[in-house]
């Protein structure tokens, strides 16, 4: 059998290696100058990469700045626009409450004179001669044919609801009608909360 020394280095005699291993020299790579210039080279290549990379990221962020800002103006212009929009639809929301609260106010003479009209329509042998509306009270004057009509009268104005409390201030006979009997009398009505 042949042998052939592929390391190089002469082989003992007589002693055997346990470890051979190959070795292969790859020979000068080159000066320690040119190592340097290599891995600065390399160091540059990356850093240029870098920046290059962190520039376009910069360019980037600023045109979305730009589109954010834009947005943000025109945003800023709508809701102007529809601050002055409420500030409108409160001033007219505060017209219409004013004009709906005097027509209430318009109306409620005509709604009292209205319910205590059906009231005394609906009340047998009662007539009115004057209704005074005092705010939170109302007084009646009329006439009645009997003290019972009265009466009826009083308890038809309090199943209304529109008055809380009804009493009679004064009830008496009138001397000038001589035919038949007729009493003259007074009601002092309070209003009830509306």
């Amino acid at each position: 059998m042949i042998r052939i020394n592929l390391l190089g280095t002469p082989k003992a005699k007589g002693k055997r290696s346990a470890t051979a291993m190959p070795m292969l020299e790859a020979g000068d790579a080159g000066s320690p100058k040119l190592k340097i210039l290599v891995v600065l080279a390399v160091t540059a290549a990356l850093n240029l990469g870098y920046w290059y990379h962190l520039d376009k990221q910069k360019q980037s962020i600023a045109k979305q700045m730009s589109v954010a800002e834009q947005k943000n103006r025109d945003l800023a212009d709508v809701k102007a626009r529809y601050l002055e929009r409420q500030r409108q639809a409160d001033s007219y929301k505060r017209r219409v409450d004013v004009i709906d609260s005097l027509r209430a106010s318009q109306a409620g003479p005509v709604n009292l004179l209205a319910m205590v009209g059906q009231t005394v329509n609906n009340t047998e042998a009662v007539w009115l001669n004057n209704l005074k509306d005092n705010g939170g009270k109302v007084d009646i004057e009329g006439v009645a044919l009997s003290t019972d009509a009265v009466a009826n009268l009083i308890s038809n104005l309090q199943r209304t609801g529109y008055f809380k409390n009804v009493e009679m201030k004064e009830s008496y006979q009138d001397d000038r009608v001589k035919d038949m009997q007729a009493f003259l009398f007074t009601l002092t009505c309070e209003k009830a909360k509306s």
